[in-house]
């Protein structure tokens, strides 16, 4: 299997996130050969610290990595029978034309949702009218999409990283926790470790008064990226510390090894997922809220506890549309809540488990359209 995979970085990481991730499971797992197209290799490079961002043309994780510009800029680059297009972007006109006079099979990957007409449209063919064939390809949660992607080694290396007391300390010592945040961590029974991951209009101020009002021992981490301006203090039990960016390996980790999670955006939400771990997700704020409509349909399937719902609701809400307290993160918080929470993560886990996964889903679809690539 040979296939172009391309990908244009809009929302910082998560684009890109989501595609090395695949290409590198395609590569490692299903043994593609695949050459990845990416506009933005310095945001590339800050998930896969191996990546040279000033280098056009590398090689990693199996993967042949090419700056995009060169996919028109060369007219000798001839198109891979199988072209994806991460989150439906358009490859440069110069690869399409191209494209025209091969038989070509173009997949637009698209977002995650769990709203229930991704079902109906998962693996239509989209009609295009320079006649190229296409077909629609939707990550989901249920055996009628294309799964979620999960490598095949996630659950033995969680489960291995989850005992392994001396890798935990490793990470956050090089993540640059500071020498009282590390004592926290390791010292102070029952401190509860929670890492924050979201967007500028997150109402974390609420979430620290939710936090301090707990009283009990709480260390949250907030790993660089997060793009919101709160400084490493202490308040009452509550101690909060910024540490480095991370790369895609170690967010992971830092993710199985928390109490609570939250996440922003496709990739984090997915990882947070396989950690198994309660998780308060911040979907991308979309003109006439129609992320609050992918939030409820996520909801809908999740299974989480009403505690649990309201909280991640008043998550996304505008600020105008939710009161300054704190009631509902700290009712989900509290302990018969918090527990509940933590057995309905991990049943949505397990079931999501059962689901093939997207690198999977994807090499099944894609070689039956190759051998009828008129279908």
């Amino acid at each position: 299997m040979r296939a172009d995979i391309f990908c244009r970085v809009i929302d910082n990481f998560g684009d890109i996130g989501v595609t090395w991730r695949l290409a590198r499971q395609l590569s490692s797992e299903l043994h593609w050969e695949i050459r990845l197209w990416v506009d933005d290799l310095a945001a590339f490079s800050k998930i896969e610290s191996r990546l040279d961002p000033d280098s056009a043309i590398q090689a990693l994780a199996g993967v042949h990595i090419r700056r995009w510009p060169q996919a028109h800029e060369d007219p000798q680059i001839e198109p891979a029978r199988l072209v994806i297009c991460a989150f439906s972007c358009e490859p440069p006109p110069g690869f399409l034309e191209r494209m025209r006079t091969s038989p070509a099979v173009l997949v637009n990957l698209e977002y995650l949702s769990a709203e229930t007409w991704v079902e109906g449209c998962h693996a239509l063919p989209a009609l295009r009218a320079d006649g190229l064939n296409a077909h629609y390809f939707f990550p989901g949660f249920t055996v009628r999409t294309g799964g979620l992607p999960r490598e095949a080694a996630l659950e033995r290396d969680r489960q291995a990283w989850i005992g392994n007391r001396a890798g935990q300390r490793s990470l956050l010592a090089r993540a640059g926790l500071s020498e009282q945040g590390m004592r926290r961590w390791e010292e102070q029974k029952g401190v509860r470790l929670v890492t924050l991951f979201c967007y500028p209009n997150a109402r974390v101020d609420g979430l620290i008064d939710a936090l301090v009002a707990l009283d009990s021992p709480t260390l949250l981490v907030i790993p660089g990226g997060t793009l919101f301006p709160l400084k490493s203090q202490t308040r009452g039990a509550l101690q909060i510390e910024q540490i480095d960016f991370l790369t895609q390996p170690d967010y992971d980790r830092l993710l199985w090894m928390a109490d609570l999670n939250f996440v922003r955006g496709e990739d984090s939400i997915v990882r947070a997922i396989w950690a198994g771990k309660p998780a308060v997700w911040q979907l991308y704020p979309q003109a006439n809220d129609t992320h609050l409509a992918k939030l409820e349909a996520w909801l809908a399937i999740a299974g989480l506890p009403q505690s649990a719902q309201a909280a991640i609701r008043g998550w996304n809400a505008a600020p105008a549309n939710v009161e300054p307290g704190t009631s509902a993160l700290q009712d989900a918080l509290s302990p018969v809540n918090f527990a509940a929470w933590f057995a309905a993560t991990e049943r949505f886990r397990q079931s999501q488990m059962q689901i093939p996964d997207l690198a999977n889903s994807l090499d099944l679809f894609c070689r039956k359209k190759l051998e009828s690539p008129g279908t």
